[in-house]
């Protein structure tokens, strides 16, 4: 089981290779809708291609031995996360292979080009371009990253959380978008940790909302579809090591914002809130 020492120890192994991004107050939006709460945003938009992606496939390569590194790695992902590991290859100057689902963002795919990539369609959704790179890792004998059930990578997503407690100390809910679990598994672990009193919300798109699903089962729940237009977020299933770590129940890096919006969360007075704005659409940062 993964501890916030894992996860402090990834934020020291990764420090060089990603950016600590800010946290900016919400106060100049044209249009609050929370006045009376103190409403800031993590601008995980602004890290390396645009996401928080590669702070666990950094950690994850960051663990490799150098020979799994050399034969060459390997994932599936709706596009940030197969961009996290194309710059992790592009790090370690190492064969990259991504296979994309269907519905991936051409602008994602020519990224992944740009970062030195093989970029391979298949399949409508994640689950099933997962289940092609799967079998090509094990014929081939690459080093495969999963994108949210990986010990390494949950850790390594879970820095950004001590990046926000470090610049909020404070702060005392914040809003975080699940796709696969991942992100959340390893924010909620370290900030937890850190702030016991903290409120963790976590925001799913009704189309695939799979780890909700799964928490009110009591295991992990396979939805039967997915309807989401949000490729991020949209994963079929989640993991066990996710739905072990006591979770709460881009577009998604502004699923924060329209959990607020909606008022599906609707902040005290004088709360301070934190929104993880956790990937940048089309015009984000490279």
């Amino acid at each position: 089981m993964l501890t916030v020492a894992d996860v402090q120890m990834a934020a020291e192994r990764i420090a060089s290779y990603v950016r600590r991004t800010p946290l900016i107050g919400a106060w100049c939006l044209k249009e609050n809708p929370f006045p009376e709460c103190e409403l800031l945003l993590k601008l995980e938009c602004l890290q390396v291609t645009g996401s928080f992606k590669p702070r666990g496939a950094t950690n994850k390569l960051l663990s490799l031995p150098e020979a799994d590194v050399r034969r060459g790695i390997i994932t599936a992902s709706g596009g940030n996360h197969g961009l996290a590991v194309a710059y992790a290859g592009w790090l370690a100057k190492t064969r990259t292979t991504v296979y994309v689902p269907e519905n991936v963002s051409p602008d994602k795919k020519k990224k992944l080009a740009v970062w030195g990539a093989t970029v391979e369609v298949c399949g409508h959704h994640w689950h099933e371009a997962n289940r092609e790179a799967l079998a090509v890792a094990e014929r081939d004998g690459l080093t495969y990253f999963h994108p949210f059930a990986d010990p390494a990578v949950i850790a390594g997503q879970g820095t950004v959380a001590l990046e926000v407690l470090e610049q909020a100390p404070e702060l005392d809910t914040l809003l975080v978008a699940i796709g696969g679990g991942g992100l959340i598994s390893g924010a909620a672990l370290a900030a937890k940790a850190i702030r016991p009193s903290l409120r963790i919300v976590g925001i799913e798109p009704t189309g695939a909302a799979t780890l909700y699903e799964s928490v009110k089962a009591g295991r992990v729940v396979e939805l039967p579809g997915i309807t989401t237009r949000v490729p991020t977020l949209a994963a079929l299933r989640t993991e066990p090591v996710n739905l072990e770590m006591g979770l709460a129940a881009d577009m998604s890096g502004a699923a924060g914002i329209a959990a607020l919006l909606s008022g599906k969360v609707r902040p005290k007075i004088g709360e301070k809130v934190c929104v993880l704005v956790c990937g940048a659409g089309p015009d984000g940062l490279a």
